[in-house]
């Protein structure tokens, strides 16, 4: 009877769907959202630089980081965990990677900023699957520490950096026509793309965020899965954070503020299920350009800050219905 109730279990994880493309249309928002909006910008703001090569440039630079933390999101959400923290240790890391970099050079300054995200993310992985504290309430926290110690052993005030090669490799480099940024993007989209799709540790995430009890009968970890995908998000927070450093050649502890809301949008927007056992990389990114190119499109179009935020919670709030309709 138990193996009985165990199979019943594990067959949602399982199963596909057999309707056709357009009867999950849902699944598909993301893209469509972009391609008509980008239209729509393209057409209204043709007079203010929208379509210029300078501009689009621009809005792949601004995206790049929040594509980025928005990967690394995709593995959280879809084991069923949140981190709101990501932004938070983004610019403690740009902070402590700046002051390492400034008294020991390139080499100890990005191990430093790595391993502190590492560590972060390890005390939320721990204390979430370990003691069993909601992740919304650790990470909340851990958002709050964060910024506290960036403010503290910043003194409020901006550490430069001024390594020539750190600015290159993280953020303000080129190779040909195409920023560095880019090719982080690229480069680690691929790698996540990959590892969620076709590895054994992708298919463990979708099980521990889907059916957890069902996952765990099956042999899964549950526990150590949850621990990981946290782990992922702290050190991709602190490159976020190094690359936040890079390109604006200082370390802020404001860096990454409200980032944590922008990237769980992208996710969400991009496929990823905000419940757990749903997640796409490829979406995730996608998600952070419409926010991008949304964001600049409201910029040309002479919107005032208060707007974009209001523009953004509506974002946000699209985002999760659409989540909760999958």
């Amino acid at each position: 009877m138990s193996t009985e109730t165990t199979i019943v279990k594990a067959e949602p994880l399982m199963a596909t769907s057999s309707k056709p493309w357009y009867g999950n249309w849902r699944d598909y928002v993301v893209y469509i959202g972009f391609v008509m909006i980008f239209i729509v910008f393209a057409i209204l703001l043709h007079d203010r630089g929208f379509l210029s090569p300078n501009n689009l440039l621009n809005v792949l630079r601004q995206t790049a980081i929040i594509a980025i933390m928005a990967m690394a999101m995709s593995f959280v959400l879809s084991a069923g965990e949140i981190d709101l923290s990501v932004g938070a240790i983004a610019g403690l890391t740009s902070v402590v990677a700046g002051m390492v970099l400034m008294q020991y050079g390139l080499v100890f300054g990005i191990v430093a900023g790595l391993c502190l995200g590492l560590v972060v993310g390890a005390i939320n992985g721990a204390l979430t699957a370990y003691l069993n504290i909601p992740s919304f309430l650790v990470t909340l926290g851990m958002m709050g520490i964060a910024r506290g110690v960036g403010m503290w052993v910043s003194g409020t005030s901006p550490v430069p950096v001024i390594d020539d090669t750190f600015i290159y490799a993280f953020g303000s480099g080129n190779i040909g026509l195409i920023p560095v940024l880019v090719i982080w993007v690229a480069v680690l989209g691929t790698i996540a793309h990959l590892v969620i799709r076709k590895t054994p540790f992708g298919r463990k995430v979708m099980a521990a965020g889907g059916n957890p009890v069902a996952a765990l009968y099956s042999g899964v970890n549950v526990k150590r899965v949850k621990f990981q995908v946290l782990m992922i998000t702290g050190v991709a927070a602190a490159l976020a954070g190094m690359l936040y450093a890079g390109r604006l050649q200082s370390g802020r502890f404001q860096l990454g503020e409200g980032d944590e809301l922008s990237v769980i949008a992208a996710v969400v927007l991009g496929g990823t299920s905000l419940f757990g056992g749903r997640g796409t990389v490829v979406g995730s990114i996608v998600g952070a350009l419409l926010i991008g190119i949304i964001n600049n499109g409201l910029i040309l179009g002479g919107l005032e800050y208060s707007q974009q935020l209001i523009a953004r919670g509506m974002l946000i709030i699209l985002a999760v219905a659409i989540g909760r309709g999958r």
